[in-house]
């Protein structure tokens, strides 16, 4: 397996995996992301909903011969038996810390008993630590149906008449009638891959842990298995099949993203291991994306626009025409997440510049600035003064540690630097 950190140039062997690294380098992720039933499961799911353009990025670039230049993309990816880990360039000799945290902050969920080496072993079974979530996202939209052909055979006739079936169960006549309907039913494919989902982690280590983590984790769980009282453990590989086209109901919207990742796990040993060969597979995580996301989960003062649902949003025009979504603002500050290296002011591109600069001209605001993580060795940029209309922008670093020998001590010590962070915040308002 290659390892590297993300937003780097490195050096690869000039071996056989030279030719399916350039595979994969000349193809965005959108098109590697195929509804091939989850071979490949990329975060966000959803391209361009977060006003990001993951879609069209590419994993890697070739800078030249034997060299790739890595950016915001980490995780595992798989092709004709080459393999590519990418963790963040904060990651420590023990595990990428920062990665895991960051995704137990997003994803709500306890990685304190996980290895935290991102190689193919972990990063398929931590997929299991995934589930609830996304399981819970499902079910607010409500418990998924779609219409079931159901064969019956009384005398409360309402469908089509199955004459062949009649004829074969009903003789002689005792004032039945065979006939199929097509009906309503929470207990379908889609459901049944979950149920099966549901059995498969329960089989695991921490499965109990997993699926009782809270209440509505529990609740979740049980609504799943009473909807689905025809589960059989050995229909499994024909669910599966069932779903590998996947789902897309424009209601069940949230179910595609389950669907996908129930996939992942459920195939998890095929997928794991590359069987087949020809075929894209890992997890890969936006580095942009899960910053912006982690931050969320600590600016609690600010407000975080969405695409998907038009929250937040603001119009460029008085006319009400044209707008933008500011990552965070709230009255005295507009702020954009950076998952950039920008320790000074020369290293910060013009047009992020331009773009905070736009979002406080049509906010009314005159404080703007970056939020970027940055190492414990890195200085921070003083802040600076603009021209014209005036106003002040500067850029926040979250100081993220290297040294902790444990996962347990770089939380405590991520803990003390977000409280840091608020602070140096509310300290520019």
């Amino acid at each position: 397996m290659i390892k590297v950190e993300d937003n780097r140039t490195v050096s690869v062997p000039s071996d056989e995996n030279w030719d399916n690294l350039k595979w994969l380098a000349k193809r965005p992720i959108s098109n590697l992301g195929a509804d091939d039933g989850g071979s490949l499961l990329i975060f966000p799911q959803s391209f361009g909903e977060y006003g990001d353009k993951i879609g069209d990025e590419y994993i890697f670039s070739i800078k030249e011969e034997h060299r790739i230049q890595t950016g915001n993309i980490m995780g595992f990816v798989g092709y004709n038996g080459t393999e590519l880990s990418i963790c963040s360039r904060f990651a420590q000799k023990e595990g990428d810390y920062f990665l895991h945290y960051m995704l137990q902050k997003v994803f709500a969920i306890n990685l304190f008993d996980l290895k935290h080496d991102f190689d193919k072993e972990s990063v398929f079974d931590f997929l299991i630590f995934l589930f609830p979530a996304f399981l819970k996202r499902a079910l607010r939209q409500g418990l998924y149906k779609e219409y079931q052909t159901r064969q019956y055979n009384d005398a409360n006739v309402k469908g089509r008449i199955d004459v062949s079936r009649h004829i074969r169960l009903n003789t002689p006549f005792g004032g039945k009638i065979s006939y199929s309907t097509r009906e309503y039913s929470f207990d379908n494919k889609v459901t049944q891959l979950v149920r099966h989902t549901i059995e498969y982690i329960s089989s695991h280590s921490l499965g109990c842990n997993i699926l009782s983590a809270d209440e509505e984790t529990k609740e979740a769980v049980a609504l799943i298995n009473t909807a689905t009282p025809s589960y059989q453990r050995s229909d499994r590989n024909r669910i599966i099949s069932k779903n590998l086209k996947l789902t897309a109901h424009p209601y069940f919207i949230d179910y595609l993203d389950l669907q996908r990742l129930c996939l992942q796990i459920l195939r998890h040993d095929e997928i794991k291991y590359g069987d087949d060969k020809e075929k894209v597979y890992g997890v890969l995580f936006d580095g942009a994306w899960l910053w912006e996301e982690y931050l969320a989960t600590i600016l609690s003062e600010f407000e975080h626009p969405r695409n998907k649902t038009g929250h937040g949003r603001k119009l460029l025009f008085t006319d009400g025409t044209g707008w933008c979504y500011p990552d965070f603002y709230n009255e005295q500050m507009v702020l954009d997440a950076k998952y950039k290296g920008y320790e000074d002011w020369n290293k910060v591109q013009n047009a992020d510049l331009y773009q905070v600069i736009s979002y406080m001209h049509v906010l009314k605001l005159d404080r703007g600035g970056f939020v970027v993580p940055v190492s414990n060795d890195e200085k921070q940029p003083t802040t600076k003064l603009l021209n014209g209309y005036g106003g002040q922008m500067s850029v926040f670093g979250m100081h993220v540690d290297k040294q902790s020998l444990t996962f347990s001590c770089f939380v405590n010590k991520m803990k003390m630097e977000e409280s840091r962070l608020q602070e140096s915040i509310r300290g520019f308002a």
